[in-house]
């Protein structure tokens, strides 16, 4: 009797022993992540004028994955932007096409002659999208504008004289005068004695002028030509990007506020932890194995224990 009892237990030791082999084994082998794509960066960016529309494109070669390309939601300038399409274009091995830069530059004078000597006659360029050549000046689209304009103010000066004044009366003297079309006031009188007793006044008049100038001109001219590039086994991909205008944030009102204990930001459907934090998986995974040993350590003292009572 004691013997087959033994041998229960011992059975039984085994079969506990195997089950935590088996759940030690089950909690440690996580499943391996997913290797991620390396990004893609954009070879050129453009936006429409009114904000409505970006497009992002990437030159990727063979090796590239386009997985890599963004497609998250972002704001920019006002706006909330959300991918709506992505297209695939298969680059020729030589690109090329016409293309029109216009240039500003400033100028001190309207003079054509000094406004072309500011203007070379052919323009190396490079586009947003990485296409190059040399294009040339169109001279029918050169134009010259006022730049703006600026003020100045001088001080204008001018002489009377009276003579055979009775006596020394600036009464007789004028106070104002006009020159030139300019109201000049008086300033000072000099008197001298003629000789049959009267006097005569040398008046002094003074007064300011303000003028307007040109301060600059700004020239603008188109260039023309062709441009090019040489694609190497380049397939290019344009993400489309729509836009739509961000409403401006309301202003809260003293009071309305809610309250943290009212706003949970988590599923409402999720169980919630007592102390409010949320253990990391790796952390249970590896309880589970302990709680395992601990329940067949007792297991085992209770048959061991058994077995010596039955003794």
């Amino acid at each position: 009797m004691k013997r087959k009892t033994i041998t229960h237990a011992a059975r039984l030791l085994c079969v506990l022993a195997l089950a935590m082999t088996m759940t030690t084994a089950a909690f440690a082998a996580d499943p391996p992540e997913p290797a991620q794509p390396s990004p893609c960066y954009p070879t050129a960016v453009t936006r429409s004028e009114d904000g409505g529309e970006i497009r992002k494109m990437y030159d990727l070669g063979p090796e590239d994955d386009p997985a890599g390309i963004p497609r998250s939601d972002f704001e920019q300038e006002g706006y909330h932007y959300t991918l709506t399409d992505l297209l695939k274009q298969e680059l020729p091995a030589n690109e090329s096409r016409q293309h029109t830069e216009t240039v500003s530059v400033p100028s001190q004078s309207k003079d054509m002659g000094a406004v072309l000597a500011l203007l070379p006659q052919t323009k190396e360029f490079v586009t947003e999208d990485g296409l190059a050549g040399t294009l040339a000046l169109k001279l029918d689209t050169v134009k010259v504008e006022v730049a703006g304009y600026g003020s100045s103010t001088k001080t204008l000066t001018a002489s009377r004289t009276y003579p055979g004044l009775a006596d020394q009366d600036t009464q007789y003297i004028p106070k104002s005068i006009t020159d030139n079309g300019h109201s000049l006031t008086l300033q000072t009188v000099n008197w001298q004695t003629e000789g049959d007793g009267h006097f005569t006044a040398v008046a002094t008049y003074s007064g300011s002028a303000t003028s307007s100038y040109v301060k600059g001109y700004t020239v603008t001219a188109d260039y023309a030509g062709t441009v090019s590039r040489i694609n190497l086994n380049k397939i290019r991909y344009v993400a489309i990007f729509e836009g739509t205008a961000l409403e401006p944030a309301p202003t809260e009102e003293p009071g309305d506020t809610p309250s943290p204990d009212l706003t949970n930001p988590a599923d409402p459907t999720a169980p919630v932890d007592p102390t409010g934090q949320d253990a990391p998986t790796g952390e249970k995974n590896s309880v589970l194995p302990v709680v395992a040993v601990v329940v067949v350590v007792l297991l085992g003292g209770g048959v061991f224990y058994f077995i010596k009572r039955r003794r």
